[in-house]
């Protein structure tokens, strides 16, 4: 009498072993959108991204230029800065940002006079400008303002034009040029706050 030898029949294990596979898969692809999404959400409510539209900040920004936007400079102890570059929501049109630099602070006279910018009385160096501004005025900064101008002074829309800046309108600092990355460097901010006695 022969024995017949059966064939030994498949492990049901590696279905479950399987199914567990895939269970882990998703779960790790649902981890990594979570802290992607985390982490996008710090990293905007930390800094923000802008692209320079125009020439109102020549020669130190160029057009089509995109700028690394330090939301938290101002938050804390820090205040604005004479010669600080920061990004505002427009007085004129909210939905619009510009990005200038910081020339006047609370209580401040400034005054524009035969190409040169006045700080209560004491001249302005200022060697990141394009030229001369060939305008004049008086402003009177008060509590809670700025009085912003852009590098190229007679191509720009600023507080000569429009007036004084409120603070509540800052987005934050202008710390880094990032794109095209030719031109990825620091922004300059130059120090202009020994210009009063």
């Amino acid at each position: 009498m022969e024995e017949s030898i059966l064939a030994p029949t498949e492990d049901p294990t590696p279905e479950p072993e399987q199914k567990n596979n895939w269970g882990r898969l998703l779960l790790d692809l649902l981890e990594t959108l979570l802290l992607s999404a985390a982490l996008f959400l710090v990293i905007n409510a930390l800094s923000a991204r802008v692209r320079v539209d125009g020439y109102s900040m020549l020669p130190t920004l160029q057009d089509g230029e995109f700028v690394l936007v330090n939301r938290l400079a101002y938050r804390f102890e820090t205040s604005p800065q004479r010669g600080d570059i920061i990004v505002f929501h427009s007085p004129i049109d909210n939905t619009q940002d510009l990005i200038k630099r910081i020339i006047g602070l609370p209580g401040d006279t400034v005054t524009v006079q035969n190409g040169v910018v006045y700080i209560n009385g004491n001249p302005l160096q200022e060697p990141y400008i394009a030229a001369a501004p060939l305008y004049s005025g008086s402003w009177n900064v008060p509590e809670g303002y700025l009085f912003v101008l852009g590098d190229n002074r007679n191509d720009s829309s600023d507080s000569h034009s429009w007036g004084l800046l409120a603070q509540e309108n800052i987005l934050g600092k202008a710390i880094l040029i990032y794109f095209p990355f030719r031109n990825w460097q620091m922004i300059d901010h130059y120090d202009l706050t020994k210009v009063t006695p």
